[in-house]
Parts: structure tokens; sequence; C-alpha cells
């Protein structure tokens, strides 16, 4: 079976808050020929797991980098690297996808209101515009 794994998913493979939906999920991921994960799914992931579970930030890069390299996942591999670039950086891993996928499709300056996000891309040599 290939499937697109929800949030959800990911999250109750990782944190097993619910025992009953935590064993269905690793089950259902260690079965699956391909587990797609969409990079709405880690944003998703990674925010949850910050703001709700209050995981450090470390840890989140291990999780989504574990995730990543295991053998039946397939992820946006450049996009991924860019947002646990960001992440390790101290920055949101939804920021750098944001700045990486703006990139690919053709835009040359990542643009925010962000001055947190603006200062980390911009150390990783991205060309960025802060507004105000």
């Amino acid at each position: 079976m290939k499937v697109a794994a929800d949030t959800n998913v990911l999250l109750r493979a990782y944190v097993a808050d619910d025992k009953r939906q935590a064993e269905a999920a690793v089950d259902l991921l260690a079965k699956a020929d391909i587990v797609a994960v969409s990079l709405q799914a880690l944003c998703e992931f990674a925010w949850v797991l910050g703001r709700q579970y209050e995981t450090a930030r470390l840890d989140i890069v291990a999780a989504i980098r574990a995730l990543a390299n295991t053998a039946n996942v397939a992820v946006n591999r450049p996009a991924v690297d860019a947002g646990l670039a960001m992440l390790e950086a101290g920055g949101d891993f939804a920021d750098g996808v944001i700045a990486f996928d703006g990139e690919w499709l053709g835009g040359e300056t990542f643009v925010s209101f962000d001055r947190k996000s603006v200062k980390l891309l911009s150390a990783q040599g991205r060309s960025v515009q802060l507004l105000s």
C-alpha cells in the first residue's frame, strides 16, 4: 500500500499519547510500501510538536530527520533540508520551507515582516527583504 500520511498520523506515531492510535499509526507506517509525507504535514508536525507538546527544537530536528531517512518515506528532500536548516538556526521549519519553495517557483527575494526569519535566511546567503 502507498499512503499519504496526515499530520495526526505522524504525531500519534511520534508522541504516542493515545496507545491505540499510536499502535495503528506505527503499524501502518511500518507496513506501507511508500509513505508520502507532504511539506504541509511536516510544517504542521514541527509546529504542533513545538507549541502544543513543547518539544525541544533539536528533538524536532531529530524526529523530522529520522522520518525523512526512513526507507519507505518519500519527502521533498531539498525543501525538508531547507526547513531543517532554519529550525537548527533557531527559526521556524515552515519559514525555511516557504523560502525554499518560493525560490523554486521563481521568487528571487524572500519578503516578510518577520525580522527573525529575514535575519536567519540572510545569514544563509539568501536574498531577503524585511517589510515594515
